[in-house]
C-alpha cells in the first residue's frame, strides 16, 4: 500500500510497532526494509527526511489483514 503525508511519525511507529506481523518500507530500488525493527526506522527516516520534512509516500508491505486495517485506520485520522 502507498502512503502519503505522514506528519506524525511517533503516532506512526506506534501504530507499526503494535501490529502482529511483518510491517516493511519497500525502498525506491525495491529494497524491503523491517520498520518492526528500530534500527530499520532509524536508518530509513533518516535518509528520507535528509530530503525532506514530512514523508510525502512511501510504499508499505503488511502481511497480516488486521495491520492493514490499523495502518489504513492511522492515515485516515492523522
Amino acid at each position: 500500500m502507498k502512503v502519503q503525508h505522514i506528519h506524525d511519525l511517533e503516532k506512526f511507529f506506534e501504530v507499526v510497532d503494535s501490529c502482529e506481523g511483518k510491517v516493511e518500507l519497500v525502498t525506491g530500488e525495491g529494497d524491503r526494509l523491517n520498520l518492526k525493527s528500530k534500527l530499520s526506522q532509524y536508518i530509513s527516516l533518516a535518509n528520507i527526511f535528509s530530503i525532506k520534512e514530512e514523508i510525502p509516500e512511501m510504499e508499505l508491505v503488511a502481511y497480516e489483514p488486521e495491520d492493514v486495517r490499523k495502518l489504513i485506520d492511522f492515515m485516515v485520522n492523522q
